[in-house]
């Protein structure tokens, strides 16, 4: 039976990781998620591996193959656009390498099924610092670009640069997802920005973020130098790029 609920899951050479966490999230008891894969054509063998899963459970698991490494922003726009067209309530972006922890799923999806939140964001930063296995230049890094990133722009979001969001359809259908211009971390940004700016309830759930044990780690720092210029654009858009953040009628 399809659920109402999506994890979009964006991979490149994911080989170790995408089985073990289609089917640790697909089995949840607490609530049904179905996945939708977004592989950018990894060398590893990442969609051939889905591909078999799909066999296994057909209507439960999905794959997009695109052509190239295009970016992991257009990679959830694409998502976006799937799970809309396949009638998803809530539509979650995850990572699948294991930071984003599998039973963290269920209080975010309740948050907006059950608790209001148009947006909930998995937040490493709502109570504290709940990093584990970071090096703390990381660390650091990524908790100042966040508090930057707050201070700018007036969200009241700890976490700004958070990854692991469940959103409600219809935040997605108001928004224009051809309009959204980042492509790397700024991207999960400039998404809570422009909800925050369409007056939608962005809320922050707590979660423990753990650095992946298998694979390599696509962050650098030319992703965070892009999220840190970007959010000044990004505010100077809100000013005089209203069409941007006007929600869209059906």
């Amino acid at each position: 039976m399809k659920s109402d609920s999506l994890i979009i899951i964006p991979t490149y050479n994911e080989k170790e990781n995408i089985s073990n966490i289609i089917h640790v999230v697909t089995n949840m008891p607490e609530h049904q998620f179905d996945v939708l894969v977004i592989d950018d054509n990894s060398p590893d063998g990442t969609a051939a591996i889905v591909e078999g899963i799909i066999a296994e459970m057909p209507g439960r698991v999905h794959l997009v193959k695109r052509a190239g490494k295009l970016g992991l922003g257009t990679a959830y726009i694409a998502g976006f656009k799937w799970a809309l067209e396949h009638d998803y309530q809530y539509i979650i972006e995850m990572d699948a390498d294991f930071s984003h922890r599998p039973e963290d799923l269920i209080p975010l999806q309740r948050a907006c099924a059950e608790e209001g939140a148009d947006v909930a964001v998995g937040s490493r930063y709502v109570n504290g610092v709940n990093v584990v296995n970071w090096p703390m230049g990381r660390v650091l890094m990524s908790y100042f670009a966040s508090k930057y990133v707050r201070i700018v722009t007036g969200m009241k979001v700890h976490d700004t640069t958070a990854g692991f969001v469940c959103y409600r359809r219809e935040v997605l259908e108001a928004m224009d997802l051809d309009m959204v211009e980042f492509k790397g971390y700024a991207f999960q940004i400039e998404m809570k920005f422009t909800a925050y700016c369409m007056g939608f309830n962005v809320k922050e759930v707590s979660i423990i973020f753990v650095n992946r044990v298998l694979g390599t780690s696509k962050m650098s720092g030319g992703i965070f130098s892009e999220a840190l210029f970007g959010v000044v654009k990004l505010k100077w858009s809100s000013w005089f790029n209203k069409k941007k953040f006007t929600r869209r009628v059906k």
